[in-house]
């Protein structure tokens, strides 16, 4: 019953959010909006920015659920894979994630606010310091498995982490732009950068 009051709290939280600003929402407006007593909201919450910090675990997880995306053995998935077909997936899955409804009106609301918000900020420093590990971790099971050939396997992580966020970040803004959405724009990267870094024969990044 508390995790259920939780996600209602959350799911009301997003509403006001998404219509109003999270710096224009209030716990008073969350009670109000739920038919609860302001203190009430308390017993579940100490404050907004915990509202706030659990929203992004909650949706996160949630959107992962949805979309059947799993937590992946990259020992496994990079033995019988190419270095395109391996970053072709992983990309696609931070996409289709990153995309899903809840998750994209969410990150609509921290983008705007995380130069006023410390917990928004804080929140966008997890999910980049999340997707870098994820990276690195994966590029060492690609050198394991000699399908990457790069000097500075750290660095080669950051620079492809750091573009594929960017690139996802430039789609989304096309698309509420009201611009051609260009679907190929990750794909002709990935091609790329495994053309570059998928053959020992090839110049390497430093």
């Amino acid at each position: 019953m508390d995790m259920e009051r939780k996600e209602e709290i959350i799911q009301a939280t997003l509403m006001l959010a998404s219509k109003n600003g999270i710096d224009n929402v209030s716990m008073s407006q969350i009670a109000m909006q739920l038919g609860i007593k302001k203190p009430s909201l308390y017993n579940h919450f100490r404050s907004k920015d915990e509202i706030i910090k659990a929203m992004y675990d909650y949706l996160r997880t949630q959107a992962k659920e949805k979309l059947k995306i799993m937590d992946l053995d990259y020992g496994k998935l990079v033995k019988d894979k190419s270095l395109e077909e391996v970053l072709k997936l992983t990309a696609h899955n931070y996409y289709r994630m990153c995309t899903q409804n809840d998750m994209l009106s969410f990150y609509k609301i921290i983008y705007s606010t995380r130069t006023t918000n410390c917990m928004a900020a804080q929140i966008m420093c997890d999910e980049t310091e999340k997707m870098l590990l994820a990276t690195k971790n994966l590029f060492y099971a690609l050198q394991v498995h000699q399908k990457i050939f790069v000097k500075d396997i750290d660095q080669a992580a950051i620079s492809f982490t750091m573009t594929i966020h960017s690139l996802i970040d430039y789609q989304l803004d096309r698309k509420s732009a009201g611009n051609k959405f260009n679907k190929d724009i990750l794909d002709n990267y990935i091609c790329w950068f495994s053309k570059e870094f998928g053959d020992n024969d090839e110049e390497n990044i430093d």
